[in-house]
């Protein structure tokens, strides 16, 4: 199977149905992995531009300040 159709349906199976706390950590999981293998960018051919917009559908019914708030109080009282 091509690569992208694989995260398609990786994606449709199991990723749209999580909410959006779980789509974030996911997110900062798979950030931190790559991060870890310490590819430089110019070796995979992609650069941070390519994030550019990632996620946005995440944020359209998320009012900034609401999400600020609960990230600080998840900072106070962390579970």
């Amino acid at each position: 199977m091509e690569s992208a159709a694989k995260v398609d349906e990786l994606y449709e199976q199991y990723i749209r149905r999580l909410t959006p706390q779980q789509k974030r950590q996911l997110m900062e999981k798979l950030a931190h992995d790559l991060a870890l293998q310490g590819e430089p960018a110019g070796e995979t051919g992609c650069s941070l531009l390519h994030l550019v917009g990632l996620g946005a559908e995440i944020w359209q019914t998320m009012d900034a300040q609401q999400y600020v708030n609960a990230l600080r109080d998840e900072w106070h009282h962390p579970q």
